[in-house]
């Protein structure tokens, strides 16, 4: 995105920044039904109803009682202040203590030719410390609250919310928790969870939705009908028990680990297993 630099007290090296989020939603124009005809939107005055070309129009802040002030760019961009490509690191804090709630946009910071050095020892020190540093930086025309964070061989710049954007809790109308979960509802819950516990696997996840609409294009295209279809709404669980027990008998036994191989290619014979109590043969059992 940029070539720019890190400031950490009288620390200063060159970087790059580089984006790592791609928009990946489908895009629409707008077209009349009957002919397919695009659409072009233009600004026309709410009072005399004529067209307004863009060099003619200004932005303007509305206060509460109607009255508003129209700015010009270059005043809105006096108000900014002079524009750097610093990234500003001011303090430090426990990574661990940022709430997830707080971070926007990630980004990747790349050392460029001379910082190298510099760059992987603020890592290594950043990755040692468990600290993440907090500072500014201004990216395009807005300065933006950053968090500077160790991931891997790099470094990652997530720009972050300011604390009067984020709505507190308390102020929203959720409802009261008055009841106490029962110890079987808590251990039958904690099963279900566990039951359900696997590694984290980002690739495994795909937009659903997203390959949905595209589908639906295509069917289109080749002159398919397309009929839609409402999604049922799940009904609250009503006995929370019967819910939990039908989870966990509804989830398939973990697979066990596979016979090792003896040098001849050939399985080797399992292990004999020591007595449960259960019934024979079906210990183990992989599905």
């Amino acid at each position: 995105m940029w070539n720019g630099t890190v400031a950490i007290g009288d620390v200063v090296f060159p970087v790059k920044l580089y984006a790592v989020m791609q928009d990946r939603r489908v895009r629409f124009r707008e077209v009349r039904f009957s002919d397919g005809c695009k659409i072009v939107h233009r600004r026309f005055g709410s009072e005399s109803g004529e067209e307004v070309p863009s060099e003619r129009i200004r932005r303007a802040y509305e206060f509460g009682d109607g009255n508003q002030v129209v700015l010009e760019d270059e005043e809105i961009a006096s108000a900014r202040g002079p524009v750097s490509k610093v990234v500003q690191i001011e303090h430090f804090v426990p990574a661990d203590t940022i709430d997830p709630i707080y971070y926007d946009r990630p980004y990747l910071i790349g050392a460029q030719p001379g910082g190298e050095h510099a760059y992987r020892v603020m890592l290594a020190a950043l990755a040692q410390s468990g600290k993440a540093g907090i500072g500014h930086v201004t990216l395009r025309t807005r300065e933006q609250l950053v968090t500077l964070a160790p991931h891997g061989d790099a470094l990652r710049m997530y720009t972050m919310h300011y604390a009067d954007e984020i709505i507190p809790s308390a102020s929203l109308d959720l409802p009261a928790l008055t009841r106490e979960p029962t110890a079987r509802e808590l251990e039958m819950a904690e099963r279900l969870v566990d039951s359900l516990a696997d590694e984290w696997q980002p690739a495994l996840h795909e937009d659903r939705q997203r390959e949905a609409v595209m589908a639906l294009i295509r069917q289109k295209a080749a002159g398919e009908d397309v009929t839609a279809v409402a999604a049922p709404e799940p009904a609250p669980t009503p006995d929370l028990l019967a819910a939990l027990e039908a989870s966990l008998a509804a989830r398939p036994k973990r697979r066990t680990k596979p016979a090792t191989t003896k040098s001849d290619g050939k399985p080797a014979p399992a292990k004999p297993r020591a007595a449960t109590g259960g019934r024979a043969g079906t210990g183990g059992r992989s599905r």
